[in-house]
């Protein structure tokens, strides 16, 4: 008898995960570029596999990463508190370290308050839709993070979307919606295009229409202002600005996040913001490691000096070779490629030279602007960006681009 082959079944809505197959074939292709395993601290140089590679992927813009008086931190509130909280901050995962640290924020972004989540994803998800309620407006810049998008969507009011880092546009959308409570959201720094947002201008669009304005500091703290705490500080708008928020997980070399604002927004959010309320909190070591950051990064601004100068090096480098750099002007440097393909390519050639950097392809920029993305940190040396900057001239020429 012929051998009988059961066919394999499974629920519909589980459909879609069988007939993808984009990454399979990309790993076939050796054009697969995510989840590449590290075996080594996150420093300016990582090891995947057997090899040393150079990181300029790293969102570790003060390279505190693997920092000794960090870990020595982490390890001694470990020792005192245990590796975890076993609840959420709202029953009985408040330790006082999570207090001393919110304290320690609010005095850091000149604050009344803050209050700690356990990552930056959920600290917008929980505030955005906490604070918008079904006849409010929420309006956002186009080139928003993610967590503020599902904030958003997770909120009951109305989601509008002006232009890209676009003060004008920006004023239209309010305009188009009078009738209601408004919340202005945007990003400090965009972690694609590198470009700072135009906060005077966004700050007088929202006082004309009486709209309450968050910045979302992730790629701004300690990149931004003059201790390193924000955009608002930069442009000197600390007390035009309603909420704040950060992450801990790029300059603060830790995981979590924070939302900083008045006392009275503050305790709000406590009782109303169900991702804080709903989730285990954040770790004694998460809170101790970017405690000790936050004081490294306001006790060493050479840090940040040599941020900067590492900054322009490589920026001014790749403009000089003839790369399309789109609106950067921070540590965060797109190299414009265009096609996905392209860009694909480009990793994979930087890749097998040791350069680790990020490939990002449309839907996550729009169509036709694929990008490598390029990010410098404050411990990189000079020979190490002048050695990365030659790999990448030569792989540009190499494949067309420049």
């Amino acid at each position: 008898m012929p051998e009988i082959i059961e066919k394999k079944t499974y629920a519909g809505i589980l459909e879609k995960c069988y007939k993808f197959t984009a990454a399979e074939e990309a790993k076939a292709a050796n054009l697969y570029p995510y989840f590449r395993m590290i075996s080594s601290p996150q420093d300016t140089e990582v090891v995947i596999g057997n090899k040393k590679m150079l990181m300029l992927g790293s969102n570790s813009y003060m390279g505190l990463t693997n920092d000794p008086r960090v870990k020595k931190a982490a390890m001694e509130a470990t020792e005192k508190y245990g590796s975890g909280c076993a609840g959420s901050r709202f029953l009985n995962g408040t330790l006082d370290i999570h207090i001393k640290l919110e304290e320690r924020l609010a005095a850091f972004v000149d604050k009344e308050a803050a209050l700690v989540f356990t990552t930056g994803f959920q600290t917008n998800l929980g505030t955005i839709s906490a604070l918008v309620g079904k006849d409010d407006y929420v309006v956002i810049d186009k080139s928003d993070h993610a967590s503020i998008i599902d904030g958003c969507r997770l909120g009951f009011g109305k989601i509008v979307k002006f232009n890209h880092n676009d003060p004008e546009s920006l004023e239209q959308r309010l305009a188009s919606c009078p009738d209601g409570e408004k919340l202005i959201v945007i990003d400090g720094v965009y972690s694609m295009e590198g470009d700072i947002a135009k906060l005077p201008q966004i700050v007088d669009a929202a006082q004309k229409q009486g709209a309450a304005v968050m910045v979302d500091d992730a790629h701004s703290i300690g990149v931004l202002g003059k201790r390193g705490n924000g955009t608002a500080d930069h442009f000197d708008l600390t007390d035009k600005v309603d909420l704040i928020m950060g992450t801990f997980s790029k300059s603060f070399a830790s995981i979590g996040g924070f939302i900083a604002s008045t006392n009275e927004v503050i305790e709000y959010l406590k009782h109303f913001a169900r991702a804080l309320i709903f989730s285990a909190s954040p770790t004694p070591a998460c809170a101790a490691a970017a405690l000790t950051a936050i004081d490294i990064i306001e006790k060493e601004p050479e840090r940040r000096e040599k941020l900067w100068s590492n900054t322009y090096k490589m920026l001014n480098g790749l403009k000089d070779m003839g790369f399309n750099t789109g609106l950067s002007e921070t540590p965060i440097i797109p190299v414009i490629i265009g096609d996905n393909m392209g860009v694909f390519k480009f990793w994979r050639y930087l890749h097998d030279e040791g350069i680790f950097v990020n490939p990002v392809v449309s839907p996550a920029v729009p169509p036709n602007m694929a990008i490598i993305r390029i990010s410098v940190m404050a411990t990189h040396t000079e020979s190490q960006l002048d050695h990365a900057l030659e790999i990448i001239h030569k792989g540009g020429r190499m494949l067309g681009f420049i």
